[in-house]
């Protein structure tokens, strides 16, 4: 992963079209780009069978928030504690956990401007 200065992200925020988010991704955590290539299948496939270009919006939505949160170091390591949170705690941690992780996921979607409806 590309370092960078404290609190400053890795990368600009890329816009939102395939080819500029597997770029970010490439750059940034390039381990990711397997999942978003099977997704981008994935999306693509159920796209072209329902006729509608939703679960490809939906995709592009999905992916843009997540490169929004791995491009700045601190949101993704506070993801990552809320995440493992929310898998090993109790019922009460796993419940805080889950409304920390919504919010992360919340402010990362209205930054990036998408919706995912």
């Amino acid at each position: 992963m590309t370092t960078s200065g404290a609190g400053q992200p890795l990368i600009p925020q890329p816009p939102a079209t395939v080819a500029a988010l597997r770029e970010a991704i490439r750059q940034i955590v390039p381990a990711a780009l397997p999942a978003f290539t099977r997704e981008l299948d994935q999306a693509a496939d159920h796209s072209r069978q329902g006729s509608d270009l939703a679960p490809l919006q939906r995709f592009i939505a999905q992916w843009a928030a997540y490169v929004h949160i791995q491009r700045q170091p601190d949101m993704a390591a506070d993801l990552r504690s809320w995440e493992e949170l929310a898998e090993s705690g109790d019922a009460a941690q796993a419940r805080q956990a889950a409304s920390e992780i919504g919010r992360i996921l919340d402010r990362a979607h209205a930054a990036v401007g998408l919706s995912t409806r």
